[in-house]
C-alpha cells in the first residue's frame, strides 16, 4: 500500500529579533554641565540674597551720621585682622583664628559631656515611667533656666573661668538632647520590641541593635539644636570670663570702640555656627542612612 503523502504543511513564520538599544553613558561635558547646574541651583540664591543685602547695607552706612561702618568701611578698619588671623602677640593679643579656637576647644569638651550625659539620661526616662515621672518635671523646670543664670553659680563652684564655661555649654546643651532622646525611645515600634524578644536580646544588644537605630533620628535633632545653643553659650559666657576667645574678643572690642573688628567677629560666629550645624547634619544623614531630618 503506497504510503500517505503528508498533507502540505504551512510554512512558519520566522521570530523576529528584536534590538534593544545599548543605554548611552552620558558624556562627560553633559555631567560636567549637570553638576555645574546643581551647584549654580544651591548657591546663587543665597549669594544673590547676600549681594543684595550688601548693597542696601553699603548705600544706608555710607550716608554721613551713620552709626554702623559699610562693608567697605569694615574691610578698611580690619584689614590686619582679615588677611592675618594667625598672630600671636602673647596674651590676649592673638588673632581671630586663635581665639576661634579657643571657643572650639571650650564647646567640644562641654558638647561631648552633654552629649553623653543627654543620651544615657533621655535612654532612662525614655524606657522607664518611673524615671520619667521622677526626672521630667524637673527637667523642665531647669531648661528655662538662662544660660549666664548659671556663670555666677560655675564660677562660685568651680572658681575658675575655664571649667565655669564648660559646665554653662554643659547645661545649656544637654536639655535638647535628653527630651529628644527620650521622645525617640519611646516612640520604638512594638514589633521593634517584639523581634528583640523573640531573638532574646540581651540589654547591650537591644540597646545597640534596636534603641539607638530606632531613635537616631530624634537623637540626632536634639544633637543639631545642642550644637547651636553651646555656641550660643561659649560667645556669652566668654564675654564674661575673658581671657582668650571669641567672646572676649568682642567685648574688648566693644570697650575699644572697634565697631568694625565686632562685626567681623560676628561674621565668623555666624559661619562657624553653620558649619558646625551642616557637620552634625552630615554625621546624622551618615548615621541614619537619610532617615534624620537634615
Amino acid at each position: 500500500m503506497d504510503a500517505e503523502v503528508p498533507a502540505t504543511q504551512a510554512p512558519r513564520s520566522k521570530a523576529a529579533v528584536l534590538t534593544l538599544p545599548v543605554p548611552r553613558r552620558p558624556a562627560a561635558s553633559g555631567r560636567l554641565a549637570r553638576a555645574v547646574r546643581d551647584i549654580a541651583t544651591v548657591t546663587l540664591p543665597p549669594l544673590l540674597t547676600l549681594a543684595i543685602l550688601v548693597a542696601v547695607w553699603e548705600m544706608l552706612c555710607s550716608t554721613p551720621g551713620a552709626s554702623l561702618p559699610a562693608p567697605s568701611a569694615i574691610i578698611e578698619n580690619s584689614w590686619q585682622l582679615i588677611v592675618d588671623p594667625f598672630f600671636d602677640s602673647g596674651g590676649t593679643n592673638k588673632g581671630l583664628f586663635w581665639h576661634l579656637l579657643a571657643s572650639l576647644q571650650r564647646v567640644a569638651l562641654g558638647y561631648t559631656i552633654a552629649v553623653v550625659v543627654g543620651v544615657a539620661l533621655g535612654t532612662l526616662v525614655g524606657q522607664s515611667v518611673w524615671a520619667m515621672r521622677g526626672l521630667d518635671p524637673l527637667f523642665q523646670v531647669l531648661r528655662t533656666v538662662p544660660p549666664l543664670a548659671w556663670l555666677p553659680l560655675s564660677l562660685a563652684a568651680f572658681r575658675d573661668g575655664q571649667p565655669s564655661a564648660i559646665f554653662v555649654i554643659f547645661i545649656t546643651s544637654v536639655w535638647p538632647i535628653i527630651i529628644n532622646t527620650a521622645v525617640g525611645i519611646r516612640n520604638i515600634p512594638a514589633d521593634y520590641q517584639n523581634v528583640a524578644r523573640v531573638l532574646r536580646l540581651n540589654a547591650g544588644e537591644y540597646f545597640f541593635k534596636i534603641m539607638i537605630p530606632s531613635a537616631a533620628p530624634y537623637i540626632f535633632t536634639g544633637l543639631r539644636i545642642g550644637i547651636g545653643l553651646s555656641w550660643l553659650a561659649i560667645v556669652a559666657a566668654e564675654m564674661l570670663i575673658g581671657g582668650v576667645g571669641i567672646g572676649f574678643f568682642i567685648w574688648d572690642a566693644w570697650n575699644s570702640s572697634l565697631i568694625s573688628d565686632i562685626i567681623l567677629a560676628l561674621i565668623y560666629v555666624g559661619l562657624i555656627g553653620f558649619m558646625l550645624d551642616r557637620l552634625v547634619a552630615l554625621l546624622a544623614r551618615g548615621v541614619t542612612r537619610g532617615t534624620a531630618n537634615t
